[in-house]
């Protein structure tokens, strides 16, 4: 039986280049349905499902988006047409892959459509936006972006050969056997950054021990991101919430900043879940000369040629303390906190570049302060947060309480 897939956007403009992406596919053994998301013009062939349909699929009328003349307008309802239609045909089961070309417009509008496609479902864009700053268009998804080098602007020696590349590489996720699951084990999802790394490499095997399939995320603001996300969806059995340093950023402004939602997906599912400080001692940066200017009078730590850590400040910890409290005092469903009191990462131990007792204090103590009357329970432990023990306890602690949970 052959696999197909949607072929999203605007043939008014890019019918060229679609019709060759199409044609690649199907000489693949890969059929297609054209969405055709154009609004300025006339399609360059008949699609599979026209424009007058995304349009009414998003709110609108086409005849009435393209008297207005607002691209803006159009592209909107467009987007939230496609969004529906795609979503529809995922459904179903009437596609196995989606696939796109564009601009920024199109990157835009496309992304918008593909975003909510499962996890592990091929998605794919080639975009002229794939070289920069794609966080935007990606989110916390494993959306693919093709840079397309040229502009998606007519065939030549240079797009057939990228069109055809992206073709085949679409054409080989929808084509490829499905991997061998692990069996049904439960997932537990850990929050590591490198200053946390044997904390979790540690939790991490005491887990698969214990029959739990561990997926560890790199607190970078996507991977923050990326965990709250699958919680949200039901993925996880529990959340060793080990490394919370993105609300540092988030606070302060550092490019490690997961949003406003980190550290609430569990909370809000009911999902197990302890939680500590790791790393709540930094914000993050990129090279030392990308430091904004007014926090160049402040300790700084050049974790790698690409990465500069600054210390958070004594007032900064008890605001951090104060929204791990609120977040964790706000759970539905089975939390403890664990504060490693003897440093919480590798640099803030005793005789390290981050040892600050009144900046630790001043965070243990906003979350002391806000979890008590709460039903939260509290642990303090006179180590640090890559003590083996450490880790021993928090895995214990989450282990009982998925148990108990099921």
């Amino acid at each position: 039986m052959p696999h197909t897939v949607a072929l999203v956007g605007a043939l008014d403009t890019k019918s060229d280049e679609y019709a060759f992406v199409r044609d690649r596919l199907r000489d693949a053994g890969v059929d297609t349905l054209v969405v055709d998301t154009g609004v300025l013009g006339e399609p360059g062939f008949t699609p599979d499902i026209a424009r007058d349909r995304v349009a009414a699929a998003g709110g609108g009328d086409i005849e009435a988006l393209v008297r207005a003349g607002d691209r803006g307008a159009a592209m909107a309802i467009m987007a939230a047409g496609a969004t529906r239609v795609v979503a529809d045909l995922q459904e179903r089961g009437e596609i196995q892959g989606a696939m796109a070309l564009g601009g920024t417009g199109g990157t835009s509008l496309a992304a918008t459509a593909f975003r909510p496609l499962p996890l592990g479902f091929p998605k794919l864009i080639v975009s002229t936006a794939a070289s920069g700053n794609t966080e935007m268009y990606i989110e916390e998804t494993d959306l693919i972006l093709v840079p397309s080098i040229v502009d998606i602007a007519g065939l030549n020696r240079i797009s057939i050969r990228i069109l055809a590349n992206a073709a085949a590489a679409m054409a080989g996720m929808v084509g490829a056997p499905a991997p061998q699951e692990s069996g049904g084990k439960p997932m537990v999802a850990a929050s590591m950054f490198g200053v946390t790394t044997p904390c979790v490499t540690r939790a991490r095997a005491r887990l698969e021990a214990l029959g739990y399939e561990v997926l560890v995320f790199h607190m970078t603001g996507s991977g923050g991101r990326s965990l709250e996300s699958l919680c949200r969806q039901g993925f996880f059995a529990g959340v060793l919430d080990v490394t919370t340093t993105e609300l540092a950023d988030h606070l302060v402004g550092g490019v490690f900043d997961a949003g406003e939602d980190r550290l609430t997906a569990a909370g809000a599912t009911g999902t197990p879940q302890v939680i500590s400080v790791g790393a709540l001692d930094m914000v993050n940066f990129g090279p030392m000369d990308t430091v904004p200017p007014q926090f160049r009078g402040r300790t700084l730590y050049e974790h790698n040629s690409s990465v500069t850590l600054m210390r958070t400040t004594p007032d900064e910890c008890a605001q951090l303390g104060a929204e791990v409290a609120r977040k964790a005092a706000a759970a539905t469903g089975p939390t403890t906190v664990f504060l490693p009191v003897r440093g919480v990462s590798a640099i803030a131990v005793e005789g390290g570049p981050f040892f600050d007792a009144e900046a630790d204090e001043r965070l243990f103590g906003a979350i002391r302060e806000g979890l008590a009357g709460s039903s939260i329970p509290l642990v303090e432990l006179e180590l640090d947060v890559n003590d083996p023990a450490f880790a021993d306890a928090m895995v214990d602690t989450l282990h009982a309480a998925i148990a108990a949970a099921h």
